[in-house]
């Protein structure tokens, strides 16, 4: 096995949702180990309240884990996994149509420095503004993979399952 990876869906989504499957397969027919938390229970608290939970359960998940974990999330799922790596040791990020701010949250997106990390985002996403992600990516000088696509990035799969390839290919 080369490791481990933790997906984690959006608000809204399950451990099934199609990102994160097409993405788990891919890594386990590479020889990777997946985990797909459930967060859905945290759903019902709104935006801001479901934010703290989904942290805990992937820093639960991560103490697990025998060596650092690879984060990839979507939308929540890939804020929550952003803000866990300041605080629990990964292996990289890789984080779909990611918002920079949750309203009524606290704390903005942020990564810890050093953590290999690619964001991959749709020109037309209608929930989190493009404009928004250049500003967090820019001046961490975080690779950032524009597609022309909407918030949910399923007219993207292949791309985004390209560029995946690529940073495993790296950690390997």
């Amino acid at each position: 096995m080369r490791g481990h990876i933790i997906l984690s869906h959006g608000l809204d989504s399950s451990p099934g949702a199609t990102k994160i499957s097409a993405l788990a397969a891919r890594a386990e027919a590479r020889g990777w180990r997946t985990q797909r938390p459930d967060f859905r229970a945290h759903d019902g608290n709104g935006y801001a309240d479901a934010v703290a939970p989904r942290v805990a359960q992937l820093r639960a998940a991560i103490a697990a884990c025998e060596t650092p974990p690879v984060l990839v999330g979507s939308s929540m799922g890939a804020f929550a996994s952003a803000l866990v790596s300041l605080e629990a040791p990964v292996a990289a990020l890789f984080l779909l149509a990611t918002p920079p701010a949750i309203p009524g949250f606290a704390q903005a997106l942020d990564v810890r420095s050093g953590v290999p990390a690619m964001l991959v985002h749709g020109w037309r996403d209608e929930v989190c503004p493009v404009s928004a992600v250049l500003a967090f990516a820019a001046p961490r000088r975080l690779p950032l993979l524009l597609l022309d696509d909407d918030h949910r990035l399923l007219a993207s799969m292949d791309a985004i399952a390209a560029q995946f390839d690529v940073l495993l290919g790296a950690l390997a």
